[in-house]
């Protein structure tokens, strides 16, 4: 193409993007870093209003993806990812502001003191996954606008003092695994759209003030495995279905409720029999005085008329993006051309200075791969090269306190797993992947395979973590054999001691009497009870000088099982390298479990005794062979009914004395009350005196 026609073409194209509105809107997009910055500070300005907490924020800085602005994450085009600000004590709201953070995939403020509404706004972050609000003084209603932010998993509004009724636009959040909005001032109806929710797996409405019956509908949700809905005005037949659930339903405090099947509820009378609408009716006492009007509907949602006049428009809008994808294709060829034309004598030089291996495994982590994480709790990039191990570092005094042992080099992480064969492949986490691997010297390791994303940005932090680590040596804490690190993988391996038996979470709810994952007899379950105790006890031995130093993290997936039966606490220390959203992620599942003292919804904090209390729910797991740990199991321990809590796998062969003391340390290790729970170091001896006459 001729020079003068090559200058026309590039004009024309020129008019019709200076024209064409779409376009426009395009481009105007694409302006995230400055416009996204004034959002931030404006932000700041409503969490923040006295500009105490959020120092970092600065109005005049040139990035805020380098770790400079306090909790803020990007992804690989500037974007913010994820705003991660619990626990900072932030005083202000919530402004209307966020909802303009387009990419921002989590969002977490939760154990601060926001007031005032949830803005409808924050419906607009259609790329959510996680929202945190709980444990604010937040007030008003659930925006219906929720509807909108379809990729949403997780939803929690509990501990505030939101009121109003529940939206049954709710029931449109098609991903949504966690509903949590207890502890709250919400009235009304449970809305039977929330059966519609084929992810559900927690639904949590306690300590509020709904009234109506629980709608039939609500046991749809194919997946649920806890509703609780304790302490509200409910009344009404509750549905037979529901039994299904077990334990994980929860309904006491609902005076006006009534049904069949259900030990503690009284049969139901004609007018609330089996015959009986399943819809909530305002029954209960505070229904006095209210319209229809009020009570949410509970069937199944009118399909908006909107949306289908809106798919006669779908051919239009089909021809107008044809249109706009052609002439962008059209620009883009025409200047990828010019830049050949331009660099096509350099293309060679830069790819033989470029790194020629590539790997395809996910967890090979370069520099590229972490600006395009998906993951708002992995995509934090550190404003450095990092490198803890590097000479700089050694002169700071923390390696030369590291035994030289314990360093490990890439080839030897490499040949020990066979390059990360899938063969070899234990398990994955979140943050995480774990490799079996055989040593030079033979000896037959676990390592686990960290991201730098993963782990504490400071590097000085991070060998002071490692440092923690190496220092743990106990009989029932996993053996840390050695680290490595490599700044050129991007990429920390811990290797640790592999254990043969498993985890102790594959002999609960075990049925068959050999075999993997079988049934654990009396004294073989005494033993690992009084083996974690000791492990705890050292480590808590170490917290007093070292405060901040607990496990944090204690469950039966975390007690390994080596092959003469000595449980082996692991991941003792593993928070002290691990960023702040990477130690919250994994709560997740240890809250779903039944781990998590009642204490830190409130507090965000974990102490001694947050440890004593998962070490309660161990106990009460390993004699009762369950994994889920009801309150018949409770009350069977409190009236000292051993045989009701004891594991029928046993066909009665225990101690007695011993199941009578172990009952009465799991109730006092999970007591509500922090202060009530034992010391650790007081368990262990009472063990130990019962122990001693085997």
């Amino acid at each position: 193409m001729k020079p003068l026609s090559l200058l026309l073409s590039l004009s024309t194209l020129f008019l019709v993007l200076l024209y064409n509105p779409q376009l426009q809107t395009l481009a105007k997009n694409q302006e995230t870093p400055n416009s996204e910055l004034a959002i931030l500070i404006k932000i700041k300005s409503f969490l923040d209003p006295e500009g105490q907490t959020l120092t970092s924020w600065s109005p005049n800085a040139t990035t805020y993806c380098d770790g400079s602005f306090e909790g803020v994450a990007c992804n690989g085009l500037g974007q913010v990812m994820n705003i991660s600000l619990q626990g900072k004590g932030l005083l202000g709201q919530i402004p209307p502001e966020i909802g303009q953070l387009k990419n921002l995939s989590g969002l977490y403020l939760h154990f601060n003191g926001l007031h005032g509404e949830i803005p409808k706004e924050i419906a607009e972050l259609t790329q959510l996954t996680e929202l945190y609000l709980n444990v604010n003084n937040l007030s008003g209603q659930i925006p219906q606008e929720l509807e909108k932010m379809e990729n949403v998993q997780v939803l929690q509004l509990c501990y505030n003092q939101l009121s109003g009724s529940l939206p049954t636009q709710l029931g449109s959040l098609k991903k949504l695994n966690v509903l949590a909005l207890q502890y709250n001032q919400l009235t009304g109806a449970i809305p039977a759209t929330l059966g519609n929710l084929e992810t559900l797996q927690r639904l949590d409405l306690s300590f509020n003030r709904l009234f109506g019956s629980i709608p039939m509908k609500i046991a749809d949700a194919p997946l649920l495995q806890v509703l609780d809905v304790r302490n509200n005005t409910l009344s009404g037949n509750v549905p037979l279905v529901l039994k299904k659930l077990d334990e994980g339903f929860q309904y006491a405090n609902n005076t006006e409720l009534c049904g069949s099947g259900f030990a503690d509820l009284k049969i139901c009378n004609a007018s609330f029999g089996p015959e009986a609408p399943s819809k909530p009716e305002p029954y209960g006492p505070q229904s006095k005085g209210l319209t229809p009007k009020a009570i949410p509907q509970s069937a199944y949602v009118t399909r908006d008329l909107s949306k289908s006049k809106s798919k006669s428009t779908n051919s239009g809008l089909a021809a107008i993006l044809g249109a706009i994808l052609t002439t962008m294709l059209l620009v883009a060829g025409i200047f990828t051309f010019i830049w050949y034309r331009q660099r096509k004598q350099r293309i060679g030089a830069a790819f033989e200075s470029s790194d020629s291996r590539i790997s395809t495994d996910q967890f090979q982590v370069n520099e590229t791969a972490n600006r395009r994480s998906a993951s708002p709790l992995i995509s934090l990039e550190y404003s450095t090269g990092w490198d803890p191990m590097s000479k700089g570092q050694t002169r700071s005094g923390f390696l030369q306190e590291i035994p030289e042992s314990y360093v490990f080099n890439v080839d030897d992480v490499e040949s020990a797993t066979q390059f990360f064969s899938d063969s070899n492949l234990l398990g994955k986490s979140s943050f995480s992947a774990t490799y079996r691997g055989i040593l030079r010297d033979g000896s037959i390791v676990a390592i686990k395979r960290i991201a730098k994303t993963s782990c504490v940005s400071d590097e000085t932090e991070f060998l002071k973590g490692l440092k923690i680590l190496t220092s743990l040596k106990h009989e029932n804490l996993l053996r840390l054999r050695g680290f490595c690190c490599s700044k050129g993988r991007g990429e920390c391996f811990l290797i640790y001691d592999y254990v043969a038996k498993g985890n102790l979470l594959q002999y609960l709810d075990a049925k068959v009497k050999t075999g993997p994952g079988y049934v654990l007899d009396w004294s073989t379950r005494f033993s690992i009870i009084k083996g974690i105790a000791k492990g705890i006890e050292y480590i808590h031995a170490i917290k007093e000088k070292k405060p901040d130093l607990v496990h944090q993290n204690i469950s039966a997936e975390k007690v390994l099982i080596d092959h003469h039966y000595t449980p082996l606490l692991s991941g003792s220390g593993l928070h002290k390298l691990l960023a702040d959203d990477i130690i919250f992620s994994t709560l997740k599942a240890s809250a779903a479990m039944g781990y998590l003292a009642p204490e830190y919804t409130i507090t965000g904090r974990f102490t001694d005794k947050s440890d004593i209390y998962a070490f309660g729910v161990l106990v009460f797991q390993i004699i009762s062979g369950k994994t889920r740990i009801g309150s018949s199991i409770r009350q069977s321990a409190e009236l000292g009914k051993f045989e009701d809590f004891v594991d029928t796998n046993l066909d009665g062969k225990f101690t007695e004395l011993e199941a009578v003391l172990l009952g009465k340390i799991a109730l006092l290790c999970t007591h509500e009350c922090a202060n009530s729970r034992p010391a650790i170091r007081t368990v262990v001896p009472e063990l130990s005196s019962v122990g001693s006459s085997r």
